[in-house]
């Protein structure tokens, strides 16, 4: 959805800053990663389905057990189809650390690691310091040049894109009920669109940005 309630130059800066990330030509050394959450419910069949059969559709019962809710991380390489998804019980400061640790291994050879993301408040240099203490924490962080979205500005992350694609093709109208399937369910998912290497190819560059909104200045990323 575009939900720009008001063009500010805040806005615009960061939304210039995402795409000019998004128009670097593809480099192994600095790679562009966009990260999300997205929360899942969590549900179980009282009754069992009934299989489809020659001349009868599958069916199950309207009716079906809460079991909770869980988390899913999601990220992606776009240019590079490189996809990471990780099941969670919850969106805490602590899980989301230990998904930015992974991502810091997935790419040792890089120079920086772009990463867009929103701006959630577990989404800070803290979360990791205060789960790996400081020095540590700060070298995880280190790793990566971070690009917040603008606020209302979700739509710019590409990791919507693949939360998308997560739910269509992995969990559907399906019913989980436990945080063990569901992350058998995405590691699944994760090694087919790996393996196939699906890319995302987003064409809205800042070009498009200033005649879409109808700014003209070239607004430049504040520190």
């Amino acid at each position: 959805m575009w939900c720009v309630p008001e063009l500010t130059d805040d806005y615009i800066s960061k939304m210039e800053d995402v795409l000019e990330v998004y128009e670097k030509p593809y480099d192994p050394k600095e790679p562009v990663v966009c990260l999300d959450e997205k929360p899942v419910t969590l549900h179980a069949e009282v009754r069992p389905p009934s299989a489809a059969a020659p001349g009868r559709e599958a069916r199950r019962d309207s009716e079906y057990e809460r079991c909770g809710t869980a988390n899913v991380f999601c990220a992606v390489e776009p240019k590079a189809g490189r996809h990471f998804t990780y099941a969670t019980p919850d969106r805490s400061a602590v899980r989301f650390s230990q998904v930015v640790v992974d991502l810091a291994l997935q790419y040792p050879d890089a120079d920086t690691i772009h990463l867009v993301m929103d701006n959630l408040n577990i989404h800070r240099r803290k979360s990791l310091t205060d789960l790996l203490g400081d020095e540590v924490g700060r070298e995880v962080w280190n790793r990566f040049t971070v690009h917040y979205t603008p606020k209302h500005g979700s739509w710019l992350n590409q990791a919507e894109i693949e939360i998308g694609l997560l739910a269509r093709q992995c969990l559907g109208t399906r019913r989980i009920p436990s945080l063990k399937e569901l992350s058998k369910e995405v590691r699944a998912w994760n090694r087919d669109v790996n393996r196939r290497r699906i890319r995302i190819n987003w064409k809205f560059d800042r070009k498009s940005a200033r005649k879409k909104f109808g700014y003209k200045r070239k607004y430049l990323r504040r520190s």
